[in-house]
């Protein structure tokens, strides 16, 4: 008899008790919770964590690489050697590209992360092609080159959210939301623009539209999350980081004149993909290894007779604001064109985003004194938006980036300029991986 009972009592205590975190979770408030997160935001609640994660970590990650970039500018940038010296100093760097590539191998990029949204597998490529990225891209735009951070910080974010979702085990179609909630931090933290971030890191991958219309909200919620990191260690203030004057109003005569803003803005993108190509040419009689370090003596050869062909323009538009005239502003537009192709054309880093604002900029600053009954900033800023949409085919995004940088309300001329922009442009094919929607594996969560 005892010995049954004694049986009884070991067997209950056999029987494991569930632990209270356990039951704290399945408690049905907590229940409620969770289903009114995953029914608000139209995904699971391990992609939701996934979502904030990446966009944390983008925040933080992209705010660490620009105050990185900022040690390395002062160092070498063109501001700390006479302009002499610095032609020396780009060679350098060309060297130092050539032999970092050759050691750490050939640089991730946007093309390949892009690609890696529409179809699966190839991470293990892409992860090894980060390594080099960043230091290569440092020294790229550190130097003075002038392509911008923009690529090179969207594709570590985006990177590095597409690794974690694919290691937290998410389906195709979550990896795929949390990369692109990935590079709209970047997007966030680069341009001090949430939403138009996350526009843009929607639209990007792309030549028309927006395909993966689910990871929408995500994407606004990464881009939120990294623009406030990016505050809060005090890179970005909340403030337009162009001093540019605000437009009071708009006139009937702005809306034909912004569809003339954005045939400039066509031609703009045009020049600089035809003038890519034709130096990519040339380039290619160049060895690889001896490449970069031509591209940095071409930059400081041309930089002796026009300084803007250097660094990406973002800070150089306040620079223009006052009194230049209408020759200054085509020659630094033009220097800028030309310094953003030999870089593509010669394996120095980076995005040509903000060098393509900054050519708009001039052009349209130059331009818009000679035509009659227009108001002066909604067509500049119409020119600056459609040269940009023209390479990368984002109107909404580059609207919304462009007047939330300019500190400027939404204006109708501004999505016109967009729109024909992108209708003029829609032959021109600059980033080769941008395609429709692919569902090869599986359908939309």
């Amino acid at each position: 008899m005892c010995r049954g009972i004694h049986r009884s009592t070991m067997y209950l205590r056999r029987v494991p008790s569930m632990p209270a975190t356990s039951q704290a979770l399945r408690h049905p408030a907590m229940l409620r919770v969770r289903a009114h997160l995953v029914d608000s935001s139209g995904v699971r609640l391990r992609v939701i964590a996934g979502i904030v994660l990446c966009g944390t970590i983008g925040g933080v990650i992209g705010a660490a690489y620009l105050a990185v970039l900022d040690v390395v500018h002062d160092l070498i940038g063109p501001g700390a050697w006479s302009p002499a010296g610095h032609v020396f100093v780009l060679v350098l760097v060309g060297v130092a590209v050539a032999g970092l590539a050759r050691v750490l191998g050939r640089p991730a990029d946007v093309e390949l992360l892009v690609d890696n949204i529409h179809v699966a597998d190839g991470t293990d490529q892409q992860d090894a092609r980060l390594r080099s990225l960043l230091p290569i891209s440092l020294l790229c735009i550190g130097a003075g080159g002038t392509l911008g951070p923009e690529a090179p910080l969207v594709t570590t974010t985006g990177t590095i959210a597409h690794r974690h979702a694919n290691r937290a085990g998410l389906s195709a179609t979550d990896v795929r939301i949390v990369t692109i909630t990935g590079m709209a931090a970047g997007f966030a933290v680069l341009f001090g623009a949430p939403l138009g971030g996350a526009l843009f890191a929607l639209e990007i991958p792309h030549r028309r539209g927006i395909g993966y219309h689910e990871a929408a909200v995500p994407a606004c919620i990464g881009a939120l999350i990294g623009f406030a990191c990016s505050t809060a260690t005090g890179r970005l203030g909340l403030e337009p980081i162009w001093e540019i004057p605000r437009v009071t109003g708009l006139e009937w005569p702005d809306l034909p004149w912004s569809i003339v803003a954005g045939v400039l803005g066509a031609a703009i993108a045009l020049v600089f993909t035809l003038t890519s190509r034709v130096l990519s040419s040339v380039g290619a009689g160049v060895p690889a290894g001896l490449r970069p370090a031509a591209g940095g003596l071409a930059l400081g050869v041309i930089a002796l007779s026009s300084p803007y062909v250097l660094t990406n323009g973002e800070f150089q538009i306040d620079e223009l604001l006052g009194a230049t005239t209408t020759t200054a502003l085509l020659v630094a537009a033009g220097a800028k064109l030309i310094g953003a192709s030999v870089c593509v054309a010669t394996g120095w880093r980076g995005g040509f985003i903000i060098p393509l604002f900054f050519v708009g900029f001039c052009v349209g600053v130059a331009i818009v004194p000679h035509l009659p009954g227009v108001t002066d900033w909604p067509f500049v800023l119409g020119v600056m938006i459609a040269a940009n949409v023209g390479v990368t085919k984002t109107p909404l995004g580059s609207t919304l980036v462009v007047t939330e940088m300019a500190g400027s309300a939404l204006l109708p001329s501004a999505l016109i300029a967009a729109i024909v922009g992108l209708v003029l442009t829609s032959s021109l094919n600059v980033i080769e991986s941008q395609r429709e929607r692919v569902d090869a594996y599986g359908p939309p969560a």
